[in-house]
């Protein structure tokens, strides 16, 4: 490796860690002040640099804020996706895709209360919520765990039910634990998983 190579490989090691910076202050600051008063001047005070430097990196908020949404639904994807195909049989991919994104949300709280923000609060440039848009394609975890129950239901080891309508109810249980505050503070998240392990081994059950 040259010289150039060197110097242009360790400018773009750098650069990344600067952003991860920023993206890990940008997620502190919405998990304590929220998208609405989280300005770049905000976040940059937490990451302990200049508001230039955001900029330097990303265009504007808005443009943050993008970065930062796919990359808080990568982690997630990673971390559940991970856990899943650990197992080798329908049943356990089922149940390890239940306790590995509740286990995900009590491990990595602010992340979670970031995603929300930006998802209730950012728009597009039309003005359109985020929580409004469609998607032509399917969201990843979601594709996987109805690929995980038309498995389990071609096996025989999964009963007869809609597909669509199982993975919606069982994302939903996921979600809710999220962002229900009152749930949350009457069931700990362990019990909430096994409770919900166990709702869904019967729903789906042969």
């Amino acid at each position: 490796m040259n010289e150039n190579n060197k110097t242009s490989g360790k400018q773009s090691f750098i650069s990344e860690a600067r952003r991860e910076q920023i993206i890990e202050a940008a997620i502190k600051t919405l998990d304590e002040i929220g998208y609405v008063k989280a300005s770049l001047s905000q976040i940059a005070k937490r990451a302990g640099i200049s508001t230039a430097l955001i900029s330097y990196h990303f265009t504007d908020k808005n443009d943050l804020m993008n970065h930062l949404l796919m990359k808080l639904i990568e982690r997630s994807e990673l971390y559940i996706l991970e856990r899943v195909r650990r197992e080798s049989t329908v049943q356990g991919k089922l149940n390890a895709f239940i306790l590995a994104s509740l286990d995900y949300q009590g491990k990595y709280h602010t992340h979670n209360a970031a995603l929300i923000e930006i998802i209730f609060n950012a728009r597009t440039p039309d003005n359109i919520p985020y929580y409004k848009l469609g998607d032509d394609e399917e969201e990843v975890l979601l594709h996987e765990l109805k690929q995980i129950l038309r498995n389990g239901q071609g096996s025989g080891d999964f009963g007869a039910f809609n597909v669509d309508v199982m993975a919606t109810m069982i994302q939903g249980a996921i979600g809710e634990y999220m962002i229900n505050s009152v749930t949350t503070k009457k069931v700990d998240i362990e019990t909430y998983s096994s409770e919900l392990v166990n709702i869904i081994s019967k729903a789906t059950k042969a």
